[in-house]
């Protein structure tokens, strides 16, 4: 596969665009594969083992795509999985906690770090431990969201319930006074614009998938497997284990380009 693999990209639904379309901008010569789970979202509240098992099946589906570098697009398989899957494939796998925790650490100035994300990210304490193994002074507080990914996954991020979800939902972490907020899941910047509003100005908001693409580009010049050639700038593949249309419809608004995504089954009985 060598220089003129794709880069794979895997997460429970649509969130992981978020990291695809920040791909697009940074690695314009990449091809890119993604893969959103739909049928089985969210992972949040679901079992470790289960969520193993999902984005294993996942990274079995793209490998067999010829994919030179595999992103866990997904905060809740990167905190349960990523170990697992890196031990298991034989090309580099990237997780969005690491470099969402390291972005944050440099951003703070008050030491003062919220984290958002599902109930198994929050739950593993996975950012809780990257941010202290950067820097030991630091107060973070964790928050369970899981009203916001049904809502980005049934297109409803504009809605006024959509406002009034996050507006409830975050009340508790204003209430930290917080001066940096980890989107610590990759379908959350879909619901930036009301974060920000509600969080105030003076929060900043750190997203993880953004960041994470950070990561890929030096990973790419350090295994020297970046496509040097420009004849692959846009070549996109979708898949999707849920409806096509809906995924479809998400990804354009997000986006800004018209697709069509491919439905595949994953595991026994889809």
């Amino acid at each position: 596969m060598g220089n003129k693999g794709a880069i794979g990209l895997i997460d429970s639904g649509v969130g992981g665009l978020t990291v695809l379309k920040e791909a697009l901008r940074q690695l314009p010569n990449e091809a890119l594969v993604y893969l959103g789970d739909t049928a089985r979202c969210p992972y949040g509240p679901r079992p470790a083992e289960q969520v193993v098992q999902f984005t294993m099946e996942m990274a079995d589906f793209l490998m067999k795509q010829q994919i030179k570098l595999l992103v866990i697009a997904c905060n809740t398989a990167t905190a349960v999985a990523l170990d697992i899957i890196r031990e298991k494939l034989p090309i580099p796998v990237v997780g969005v906690i690491l470099p969402g925790s390291r972005a944050a650490v440099k951003t703070t100035k008050t030491r003062r770090i919220g984290v958002i994300g599902t109930q198994g990210t929050i739950k593993s304490h996975s950012y809780r431990q990257a941010i202290l193994s950067k820097t030991a002074d630091t107060e973070i507080f964790g928050l369970a969201c899981p009203k916001f990914v049904p809502l980005v996954e049934s297109n409803e991020t504009r809605s006024p319930i959509a406002k009034k979800v996050v507006a409830e939902t975050l009340q508790p972490m204003r209430r930290n006074k917080v001066d940096t907020l980890i989107l610590g899941c990759t379908h959350y910047p879909l619901l930036r614009p009301l974060i920000q509003s509600y969080m105030g100005d003076k929060v900043t908001l750190i997203d993880s998938g953004a960041e994470t693409v950070g990561e890929v580009s030096v990973l790419l010049d350090y295994f020297n497997i970046a496509n040097p050639d420009p004849t692959a700038k846009g070549k996109c593949r979708f898949y999707t284990t849920g409806s096509t249309k809906l995924f479809d419809d998400i990804a354009k608004e997000w986006l800004g380009f018209s697709l069509h995504s491919e439905h595949i089954e994953l595991g026994i009985g889809g």
